[in-house]
Parts: C-alpha cells; structure tokens; sequence
C-alpha cells in the first residue's frame, strides 16, 4: 500500500486551512476567499446540528455584511430582534438596540444554531469555498507549515499542509487541545441547563407585563442574583430556554435536567406565568465549566478563533460576536502575511481583539457580583450613558470612542456609585 507521502498521494497544500465550519470558520473563510486565497475548512459533525447560542448581537451583521452573507440571512425569515428585555422580582427594563452609542446596525435576529450555522456554511460553499464535513483532525505538525494529519468520514486517513491554520472549532477547542494551550478561566465554574420550548407565550393572559418577542429576556432569580435564565423566541413560535448558576447554587442535578431546569424556572414568578403552558421539545442538555482561556491566542503559523479562544459566559451573548469578530481580524492578518507583509501577531491580532473581550468581561464579572444588575435595573437612568452601555450589549465592545469601553471597569463603578 501506498503511503499518504508517495507521490500518488501527494499532499494537498492550501494558503489557509480551517478548523470549524460555525460562524467563525465560514465567515473567515469566505473574507479569505474573496482575497483569492486557496481556502479548505474541516467540520468534524454533519450539518444542520444542534448548537447553543441563538440570540445575535447587532455588531455581528456587520461581519456578515462583509462576508457577503447578509442577504442570505435577512432572507432566512429568522425571528427579528432589537434589543434585550430584563427582569428581576417584578421589576422589568429593557435596552433597544437603536439607541445605541455606537454607528452601526441596531437590529439583528434571533436564530435556531442549526439552521443558521448551515445557511453560512451554505453560502460560503455557494461562493466557491471547500467544507469538507464529517472530517476529524486528529495531529498537528507545527515545525515547518503547518501539517494536519486528518480522519475522513469514512475512516480513510489523509493529509494537508497549510500555509497559515485557523482554528473555528469552538468548544471542541481542537488546537487548545493538541497544542496545550488551555489554561484555567478565571472566572468562576458555572453550569448551564437549557432545552428548547414550544412556548405558547400568545395562550397566556398576561396582565402586567407585556412579553416582546423581538427581545431576549433575561431573567434573575428571585432568591439568588448569582441564578439566571434565558428566554430566547424564534419566529417558529418556539423558544430557547436556560438556566445558568455555579453548581451548588442549582440544587441537586441528576440526570434529570428537565425537572430540574423546570423546577427552577417555576422559583421565577414571571416566567412560570409565561411558561405555563409550555412544551419541551428537545432532550435538556448542560454544559458544565464552559468558562476557558489559553496561553496564546496566534503565531505566524496559526491563530484561535471566538470559542476556541476565550469563552466568557452567556449572560450577554457576546459568544457569536467575539467568534465574527476574531474572524474578520484573523482574515485581515492572514491575507497580509501571506502577500508577504509582517504581521505581528499579538500587537496587530490577540491585543485589538481582547480589547472587546475584556470589556464583554468587565460587564460579566460586574453581573455576578451584582453591580451590572443595579445599574440595569435603575428607575431613573441618564439616556447619554445607557446609550454607551447599550452599545456594549449590541456588540459594539470595540469602539474605542465609547469611554465605558476604553475604561470600563472605572467608569462601571462611576455608575454604580450614581445609582446607590
């Protein structure tokens, strides 16, 4: 038998491989293609699969806009979204995401991971990029270009070489793995329980409150801020459902995640009304310690993209934004290095995007210690600085003319001592 390095098995050389076809890795391969680069993307599962993180931040259609994906998912008939809905213990604000800071789109949608991964991953393949779906990296050689030892679908092992590697696998976090690059979070474990529901929200006479379909709601539990929820609608007349709490803080688990997820969402008194009749419609499921770091973002033979990167946590979404975000800078960087350029990859990359990440943690940190939840929930807020701290939760955690992005721990404490 021939080995995969005889000349009849020679080895396919790319300028870019991908590991992932999720929103980052379709996004940064088509920005990679349209530059003419000779792009191939590995996406260990088949496609439509379950994935969760279905509420979008505005900030993301702008990476879609530049992929030339946009169109594809206005058309998608997705559920429209426009801001983020909160309530805890009868109190209820909400943030809409036109009156925002920051220039940019203040819209986006509320989508099923599935069907919106594949619609990407469609529309790259339609714009001349290779996926190869069902295909598993199983090494990485790192001292000349980089050499991926691969597993195909139906078990027959290959090869590529690279000239640059970007990993988009998100919690398969693929390179972190083979690399020992992950390292601890330092943020605390926490434990998330979620289904998805057929909600039934328009059966539910619903006398103080008015449920907007067009909005995430987020949740606090009334004994225990540390405890929330999340209610995501989507066009279908279905909702994404989650609760999300340290351990210890959610009771006794099991494997019984439906009753105990229930069990929890009936401790709310607003979304036991208006889940009374709701049903579950897919297996619950956790996700345990997503929480994640690593010691090095990018080299100049390969870089991390959104959740193989950092992970922060769901509270504000920002999962899909930091995976387009890291993928139009990683693209930008690519393409100059392989038109032989320098690129220095932690001044140009790793640094400008953990300026967003950072702040997305500032906000997720001041949520759990309580702070972020009384300045969301103040009666009386100035409309210039929730204006600032609404272009933070659409996505816009980037704009450095933005003060509660430049110095957001400061001015968040500023605030907070306002709203005592």
């Amino acid at each position: 038998m021939e080995s995969a390095q005889s000349p009849a098995h020679a080895i396919a050389q790319y300028d870019v491989v991908i590991i992932g076809a999720g929103p980052s890795g379709s996004v940064a391969a088509s920005l990679l293609h349209q530059q003419g680069k000779k792009v191939l993307v590995l996406e260990k599962q088949a496609f439509p699969r379950f994935s969760i993180g279905e509420s979008l931040l505005p900030c993301c259609m702008q990476m879609l806009d530049e992929a030339n994906m946009l169109d594809a998912v206005n058309n998608a008939g997705f559920q429209f979204k426009n801001g983020a809905a909160f309530n805890a213990n009868g109190r209820s604000t909400h943030f809409d995401f036109t009156d925002k800071f920051t220039p940019g789109p203040g819209t986006t949608f509320q989508v099923e991971r599935g069907s919106f991964d594949k619609l990407l991953a469609d529309t790259a393949i339609e714009q001349g990029v290779e996926i190869r779906f069902g295909d598993t990296v199983e090494a990485i050689d790192l001292s000349a270009d980089p050499l991926l030892s691969i597993v195909d679908k139906q078990g027959i092992p290959y090869q590529v070489q690279a000239r640059y590697l970007l990993d988009a696998s998100g919690f398969g976090r693929v390179l972190p793995r083979l690399l020992d690059l992950e390292r601890p979070s330092g943020l605390p474990s926490r434990t998330a329980i979620f289904t998805h529901i057929d909600d039934h929200i328009d059966e539910i006479e619903l006398a103080d409150y008015q449920f907007d379909r067009n909005k995430i709601l987020i949740s606090v539990h009334p004994d225990n801020r540390d405890i929330w929820y999340w209610l995501i609608p989507f066009s279908n007349g279905r909702c994404s459902l989650g609760v999300v709490g340290e351990p210890h803080l959610l009771g006794d688990i099991g494997d019984d995640l439906e009753s105990v997820l229930m069990r929890l969402v009936n401790e709310e008194p607003r979304l036991k009304q208006l889940l009374a009749k709701a049903k579950v419609v897919r297996p619950c499921a956790r996700l345990e310690g997503y929480s994640a770091n690593v010691s090095t973002l990018a080299t100049n033979k390969f870089a991390l993209l959104g959740n193989a990167g950092e992970f922060l946590d769901p509270v504000f979404s920002s999962g899909v934004t930091i995976a387009m975000q890291s993928a139009s800078m990683a693209a930008k960087c690519v393409v100059k290095q392989l038109n032989g350029q320098e690129v220095d990859w932690q001044v140009d990359y790793a640094a400008p995007l953990m300026l967003g990440v950072d702040t997305f943690r500032t906000y997720v940190q001041a949520w759990y210690d309580g702070r972020f939840q009384d300045v969301i929930f103040f009666e009386a807020p100035n409309p210039k600085i929730k204006q600032m701290i609404c272009s933070i939760l659409a996505g816009y955690a980037w704009d450095q003319n933005n003060p509660f992005v430049t110095e957001s721990e400061r001015r968040l404490n500023m605030i907070v001592e306002l709203c005592k």
